[in-house]
C-alpha cells in the first residue's frame, strides 16, 4: 500500500505521463521463444525515426537539447598469436569467432611476453575475450606439466554477479579443452563443503576483491599451491576500483603481490577497463606494475543517435519558490512506456534500485491502460534479486519476450544482454565512463542504436545537456585513487604484517609512506618490532577489522520495533544524517518513521508509517586547516590544497511537504560532533576581487555559498567521483586564511584524490561551474544551479547573481602555466 501511495503522489506533482496517441494497428514486436527473435519480428527501426516518434509534439520537441550523430566503424581484424595453442583457436572459433579484433590479438602477444597489460576499449569489444585466450592457452599448457596441479590464473570482479557469468563464459568456451581449465568461483556464497575442492583442484579461481582481503590472503597457506603456481591475475571493470575504495583495492594487490614472490611466483596482471583516461597510468597506480597499454578499439560499431535530454519545468515551486523540473523518473518511465509502445528492445538504466521499481511500474501502469498485453513485457532488473531470477529477465530480454527493462547499473558491469535498440539514461551516472558504458549496451551486434541521458534537476545534468561539448568532445576521466592515503595503508599493513612479518625489503612494494607509518602503528601496539621484522600483536584477524568498501565505523543496523525484522543496514557515516530520531526511511517501497537512533549499539529501531512529509537532516560544520601543501597566486587570493579537520554536528531535521517540498516544521537534534580529517582545495579572495565582483558584505555569503554549492556539483565531471564523495564549506572571514574562503574536501578520512583532482584541474572546473550557474534560466537560483539536496543549512543563504561575479573575477585574476591549478 505504501508504494502505491508513492506512486499517486508522483502522478500528483507530475501529471498524467506523456503518451503519443497510438492505435492497436500498430506493430508490435512478437513475443519470441527463448533462443532468438521469431522469424515474424518487424525489421529494426532506425535510431533516428524511433527518436522522432519520442519527440513528436512541440512539447516534446522542446525536451531535447542536443542530438549527437555518432558514424559507424568498421572491423579491423588480426591473427592470434603463434603461441595461443591450436586448441583454445579452434574452440573460440566453435564459439563464432573466426578471427579476433586487433586490439584482442595485440592484448593477448603483450600478456604472452609476460607483460602487464589493460584492455581500455568500448562495451561489447571483446575485452574478455583478450584476456581468455592467452590465460586459456597458458593453463592448458600448464595441466601438461609433471606437478600435478599445473597453472593456475585469478579473476577478480568488482560483483558476486559479474564473477557468476565469467564462470558460465569461460565454461562454454573452454568446454572443448575437457579437464584442462578448472574454473571456479569463490566467495562468500561458495559452500564450505566447495572451498578445499577449489583450493586444491580449480585452476581459474573466480573471487572479488572483499574474499581476496578476507578470505584467500589471510589464510595463504591453505592456498601455496594456487599462489606458487599463479601466472595471472585478470582484474575486470577496472575503472570501477577508484576513490577510498580502488585505494584500499591497490594495496590488496599489492599484499597479494608480496605473498605470490613468497611462494616463487610473479604473476602478470591482465587489466579490463571501460575507455579512460591515461588508462596505463591508472592501472599502474592499482596495482603498483608497470602496464601496457591497449585504447585503440578496433571493434565494429553500428551508428548511435545519442540525445540529449531535459524536462521541463512544471507549475509547481519548491525551496525558496524556486521553480520545478519534472523528475528525471517520471520522464524516463514515460520514454520507457512509448519505447516498449513502439516495439523498441529498451533499456532505462536508473541510480537507485527504488527509482528502477518505481519507472517500471509507472511504465506498467499506463502500458496496462494501452493493452492489457504490455505490461508483462516491461520490467526491473537490480542487486537484491536471486541470480536465477536475473538469468530469467535477461533471456527474457534477449529472447524478444521482454521489451523494456528498468535496471540499476547491475547490468551495467559485463552481463552480456545483446540485441538491444536504445538505452535511456535516467540522470548522468557521475563519469563519462559509465555513461558509454551504459550507451553502449545498445547496438551490441553492430547495428544502429538509440541513447537518451534525461537530466536531472541537478547543475552537473543542467550544464551537460546545454553544453555537449563537456560530454561529446572531451576524453573519459582519469580513474582517481590514493593508494598512500595513510587511512587505507595503515590497515593493509597491519593485514600484511598478519600473513607474514613486515621487513625493510617491503617499503619498496608499500611505499615510502609505510616507513613513516610503521612506528606509529607500533606505538598503537598494533605491531611489533622484533629483530629485523614487525609482527601484528593481537589475537584477531587483522584483515577482519578493515572492510574495503566502508566508510568507517560498524554499519547502522535498521530494525522493525515491533517485529524485530532486520530491515537493512546504513555506513556509520551517513547514520546521522539519515536514519536520526525522526526521520523517514525507505525501504522496498514501504515507509518508515525512525523511533531511536542508538549510537552505542549501532542500531535504528523504526515502524512503519505513511507521513505525508519526507525528512531533511541539518547540520553545522567548522573547518580547520592543518597543514598547506601546494598554493598558487590567484591575483592576490589564492588557490590551495592541504589536510584540513572538519568537525560536523547534525542539529535539527526539517520536515517538507511530499509534493511541494513545503516546510512544515523544525525539530531539534541533540547529536555528538563528528570530526573528519582528511584533504581539500581552497581558494580565497581580497577585498579588492569583492569590490571588482560588486560583492558588499550582506551578499558575500551567499554567493560564497552559492558557488561552493554549484562547485560541488560539477567537481564529478572533473573526478571520477559522485557530489556524496565531496563536502564543501564557506565562510566569509576564515579565522585561518583571515579572508573570504571556500573549501571543497574529500569526505573519506585522509582523503580519495578528489580534492587533489580538483586542484590540478582548478580553472577548468570553476570555469564550467560559473557556466552552470550564469546560464541556468532561473531567476534566483534553484536546484538546476546553486540550491544543493544535501546542504546543512537549508540553501540558505544563496545569492546567484554573486556568485556569477564573484567567479568571474576569481577567474580574470587566475594564474596560467605548469603549478598553477590549470589543468594537468
Amino acid at each position: 500500500m505504501a508504494f502505491n501511495h508513492l506512486l499517486v503522489g508522483v502522478h500528483d506533482a507530475f501529471g498524467p505521463l506523456s503518451i503519443p496517441p497510438v492505435t492497436h494497428s500498430m506493430p508490435m514486436a512478437k513475443i519470441s521463444p527463448p533462443g532468438g527473435p521469431s522469424a515474424g519480428a518487424p525489421a529494426r527501426t532506425s535510431p533516428r525515426t524511433v527518436l522522432d516518434r519520442l519527440t513528436a509534439g512541440p512539447s516534446r520537441a522542446s525536451r531535447v537539447t542536443h542530438t549527437e550523430h555518432l558514424p559507424p566503424r568498421e572491423a579491423r581484424y588480426a591473427v592470434w598469436p603463434d603461441r595461443i595453442r591450436s586448441e583454445v583457436i579452434s574452440a573460440v572459433q566453435a564459439a563464432g569467432i573466426e578471427h579476433p579484433w586487433a586490439h584482442q590479438a595485440l592484448a593477448a602477444e603483450h600478456a604472452l611476453d609476460g607483460e602487464s597489460v589493460v584492455v581500455a576499449t568500448g562495451t561489447a569489444s571483446g575485452k574478455s575475450l583478450a584476456y581468455l585466450a592467452p590465460v586459456l592457452s597458458t593453463l592448458l599448457d600448464g595441466s601438461e606439466a609433471p606437478n600435478g596441479r599445473g597453472t593456475t590464473a585469478l579473476y577478480l570482479a568488482p560483483t558476486k554477479a559479474l564473477a557468476a557469468d565469467q564462470r558460465r563464459a569461460v565454461r562454454e568456451l573452454a568446454a572443448p579443452l575437457g579437464n584442462a581449465v578448472r574454473p571456479a568461483v569463490y566467495d562468500g556464497d561458495t559452500p564450505f563443503e566447495e572451498r578445499e575442492w577449489v583450493r586444491q583442484y580449480a585452476n581459474y579461481v573466480l573471487t572479488n576483491p572483499d574474499m581476496l582481503h578476507r578470505g584467500i590472503l589471510p589464510s595463504h597457506p591453505r592456498w601455496s599451491s594456487f599462489l606458487r603456481s599463479l601466472r595471472y591475475v585478470v582484474i575486470d571493470e577496472c575503472h570501477t576500483y577508484r576513490g577510498v575504495f580502488g585505494s584500499h583495492v591497490a594495496q590488496v594487490l599489492r599484499r597479494l603481490r608480496r605473498l605470490c614472490a613468497r611462494y616463487g611466483s610473479e604473476p602478470v596482471f591482465l587489466l579490463a577497463s571501460a575507455t579512460s583516461a591515461d588508462p596505463a597510468a591508472s592501472a599502474e597506480r592499482l596495482t603498483g606494475l608497470p602496464v601496457k597499454e591497449v585504447a585503440d578499439d578496433a571493434s565494429p560499431r553500428g551508428d548511435l543517435v545519442f540525445a540529449l535530454w531535459e524536462p521541463p519545468l512544471t507549475e509547481l515551486h519548491g525551496e525558496k519558490g524556486a521553480p520545478v523540473r519534472r523528475t528525471a523518473t517520471a520522464e524516463t518511465a514515460d520514454l520507457l512506456t512509448d519505447l516498449t509502445v513502439q516495439g523498441v528492445r529498451s533499456v532505462a538504466f536508473v541510480r537507485s534500485r527504488r527509482g528502477a521499481e518505481l519507472i517500471a511500474v509507472i511504465a506498467q501502469e499506463r502500458l496496462a491502460e494501452i493493452d492489457r498485453s504490455l505490461p508483462r513485457r516491461v520490467a526491473a532488473y537490480r542487486g537484491g534479486y536471486l541470480p536465477e531470477e536475473r538469468r530469467a529477465l535477461e533471456r527474457a530480454l534477449h529472447s524478444g519476450e521482454l521489451l523494456g527493462l528498468a535496471a540499476t547499473t547491475a547490468l551495467e558491469l559485463g552481463v552480456d544482454v545483446s540485441g538491444l535498440d536504445a538505452v535511456v539514461i535516467a540522470g548522468y551516472p557521475g563519469t563519462r565512463a559509465s555513461l558509454w558504458q551504459q550507451a553502449g549496451r545498445a547496438g551490441r551486434s553492430a547495428q544502429g542504436a538509440l541513447a537518451v541521458l534525461v537530466a536531472r534537476d541537478d547543475p552537473l545534468d543542467t550544464y551537460l545537456v546545454h553544453h555537449p561539448e563537456a560530454l561529446f568532445q572531451q576524453p573519459v576521466e582519469s580513474t582517481v585513487l590514493d593508494p598512500d592515503n595513510p587511512y587505507v595503508l595503515a590497515p593493509h599493513l597491519c593485514a600484511a604484517a598478519s600473513e607474514l612479518p613486515l621487513t625493510d625489503d617491503d617499503f619498496g612494494l608499500f611505499g615510502p609512506a609505510a616507513e613513516e607509518l610503521l612506528p606509529q602503528l607500533e606505538a598503537a601496539k598494533l605491531l611489533r618490532r622484533r629483530t629485523k621484522a614487525w609482527h601484528w600483536t593481537r589475537r584477531e584477524r587483522a584483515a577482519d577489522l578493515t572492510d574495503i568498501r566502508g566508510e568507517g565505523g560498524k554499519p547502522v543496523q535498521i530494525v522493525e520495533e515491533g517485529t524485530g525484522r532486520l530491515l537493512g543496514t546504513v555506513d556509520a557515516s551517513a547514520a546521522h544524517t539519515t536514519v536520526h530520531e525522526g526521520a523517514v526511511h525507505l525501504h522496498q517501497g514501504r515507509t518508515y518513521l525512525v523511533r531511536q537512533l542508538d549510537l552505542e549499539d549501532s542500531v535504528a529501531l523504526v515502524e512503519e508509517a505513511a507521513p505525508p512529509y519526507s525528512t531533511t537532516a541539518r547540520d553545522t560544520t567548522a573547518i580547520s586547516i592543518l597543514e598547506t601543501d601546494t598554493e598558487v597566486p590567484w591575483d592576490a587570493g589564492r588557490l590551495c590544497y592541504g589536510s584540513v579537520e572538519v568537525t560536523n554536528q547534525v542539529v535539527s531535521f526539517l520536515r517538507r511537504r511530499l509534493i511541494t517540498g513545503e516546510v512544515l516544521g523544525e525539530t531539534k537534534l541533540e547529536l555528538p560532533p563528528r570530526t573528519l580529517r582528511t584533504r581539500a582545495v581552497w581558494w580565497t579572495v581580497t577585498e579588492d576581487q569583492l569590490d571588482a565582483a560588486r560583492i558588499n558584505p550582506e551578499i558575500l555569503g551567499g554567493a560564497l555559498h552559492a558557488a561552493e554549492h554549484a562547485s560541488i556539483g560539477m567537481l564529478p565531471l572533473f573526478a571520477t567521483c559522485d557530489r556524496w564523495d565531496i563536502g564543501g564549506v564557506s565562510v566569509p572571514l576564515h579565522p585561518d586564511t583571515l579572508l573570504p574562503t571556500v573549501f571543497v574536501y574529500d569526505g573519506h578520512p585522509g582523503g580519495a584524490g578528489f580534492a587533489e583532482r580538483a586542484f590540478h584541474t582548478a580553472r577548468e572546473w570553476l570555469t564550467a561551474t560559473r557556466q552552470a550557474i550564469a546560464s541556468c534560466e532561473c531567476e534566483a537560483g534553484c536546484p538546476s544551479c546553486i540550491q544543493s539536496p544535501k546542504c546543512g543549512n537549508g540553501n540558505d543563504p544563496l545569492h546567484k547573481r554573486g556568485a556569477v561575479r564573484l567567479l568571474s573575477v576569481l577567474l580574470r585574476d587566475a594564474g596560467s602555466g605548469s603549478g598553477s591549478g590549470s589543468g594537468s
